[in-house]
């Protein structure tokens, strides 16, 4: 019988993180102060994060080893299979390979927890008592909650409120690992509050979140902030799964046309992509997609500008594609991509064209979601059902012209805490995913007044 997984065993996971930073052929602008808006320097970051994650955000080293302690823990559910989805590749009828790297499998049940037990780690060796953070759609408040346990760190999360209402078993998780968890906006913190005078019906977003969340840090020199995605520290240590991705490629004998992730802040596609876009770089011809929901579509319709990371302007002014900081996106079931801007290393590959952004909407996904759910057998998260349906076009293009491709997703996270979201697809009572163009006229103006990018 042939092999429909690709499964190394524990000795042979990845034991450093690559840096992508190091090897792109153009230069990075830097991140600018809120105040001064200077460049800013590892002091600056220095009441928000710990010392050696400040020193990985500027860090032009191509490989950092990973810790003994951080790669103890990842063994728990690394590495990741690998998987040809020869039935979702008969489900679409086309003669593609189609391949997926199962980041599911996780505890948490994502890819969230490569960077929380990284990031958790650091804190603990710097004596951090405390850190608080966002959540979108609950994957990296339950991977941080996950990560924080291990390390016997206070966990205080702010889920953005549609998730909250919409994901009450999110917030059990996070509870069980010992976190507190609370939805924003909130009356805890002077940026909920201040939303909430403006709009007591306000359905959250991850810009307000952060603020409350960045907001509390700032004011305890024991307490730390962690984000999920984004920063290049983040992206960095996702790229295990990248690196493990091309091991078992080879061991597969096969090698990918075109490498696909969802978008939301930019994490879970660097972790697959990075490590590829290094081969690229050295010579093969690979395709990188990055799929995003029409309703927050900040890389295919936003603005490539200085832009703050929370609706509060308290987050350093970062240099990226992004719908401007006060953009209250549809409240789609993919809460962890409802985010108005995008990593800045993902937007300037973006915007040097070595990746080919799109946008999808809401029910579009949840078809292709329902196709490969049918035949794969696994649920897979909203979020993900993004860089399912590009899969599905990519492989019907592929087909119309003739050619038989390998294509190879990230599948994110699963689904077992989104069953609302597809009783609402199955019943045709899906929420309204449309984007409200005056409000992306009126944020993409507002960039305008911030400092643009040379």
């Amino acid at each position: 019988m042939k092999s429909k997984k690709i499964v190394m065993n524990e000795t042979e996971m990845p034991n450093r993180w690559y840096n992508l930073a190091a090897d792109l052929p153009f230069e990075l602008q830097p991140p600018l102060h809120p105040g001064t808006l200077q460049p800013i320097g590892p002091d600056d970051l220095s009441p928000l994060f710990p010392m050696e994650l400040i020193l990985q955000e500027v860090s032009r080293e191509r490989f950092i080893p990973i810790p003994d302690e951080v790669m103890d823990i990842l063994s728990l559910w690394r590495p990741t299979p690998l998987v040809r989805a020869e039935k979702f590749e008969k489900a679409i009828g086309t003669r593609c390979r189609i391949y997926f790297k199962n980041e599911s499998v996780s505890p948490p049940g994502s890819h969230k927890p490569n960077t929380a037990v990284a990031q958790a780690y650091y804190n603990h060796r710097e004596g951090i008592r405390t850190i608080t953070t966002e959540t979108g759609a609950g994957q990296w408040g339950s991977a941080l909650s996950f990560a924080c346990n291990f390390f016997g760190i206070d966990c205080k999360v702010f889920m953005v409120r549609v998730s909250y209402e919409s994901k009450p078993y999110r917030k059990s998780m996070i509870n069980l690992w010992g976190a507190d968890i609370t939805a924003s906006p909130s009356n805890e913190t002077e940026s909920g509050r201040k939303i909430l005078v403006q709009d007591p019906g306000s359905p959250g977003s991850l810009g307000i979140a952060i603020s409350e969340a960045v907001e509390l840090a700032a004011k305890d020199e024991k307490t730390k902030y962690s984000l999920g995605s984004v920063l290049n520290h983040v992206l960095l240590h996702q790229t295990v799964i990248g690196e493990e991705a091309i091991r078992q490629m080879r061991i597969a004998e096969d090698y990918p046309d075109v490498v696909i992730g969802c978008v939301g802040g930019g994490s879970n596609f660097a972790g697959l992509a990075f490590p590829f876009i290094r081969e690229k770089l050295g010579g093969r011809d690979i395709k990188f997609v990055a799929a995003e929901p029409a309703a927050c579509p900040t890389l295919t319709r936003g603005s490539f500008n200085y832009d703050f990371g929370d609706t509060a302007r308290l987050t350093p002014l970062l240099p990226m594609f992004s719908l401007g900081h006060d953009f209250m996106p549809a409240k789609i079931h993919a809460g962890g991509l409802r985010y108005h801007g995008m990593s800045p290393l993902v937007s300037a590959l973006v915007k040097n064209r070595m990746i080919l952004p799109k946008a999808y909407d809401q029910e579009t996904c949840f078809e292709s979601a329902l196709l490969f759910a049918r035949s794969e057998g696994i649920i897979p998260a909203p979020e993900s059902s993004h860089a399912i349906r590009a899969t599905i076009d990519e492989a019907l293009q592929a087909d119309a012209k003739g050619q038989e491709k390998v294509i190879l997703f990230n599948l994110s996270g699963h689904g077992h805490f989104d069953m609302s979201a597809y009783d609402a697809f199955l019943n045709s009572d899906l929420m309204s995913s449309e984007l409200n163009e005056n409000d992306l006229k009126r944020n993409l103006a507002s960039l305008e007044e911030l400092p643009t990018i040379a």
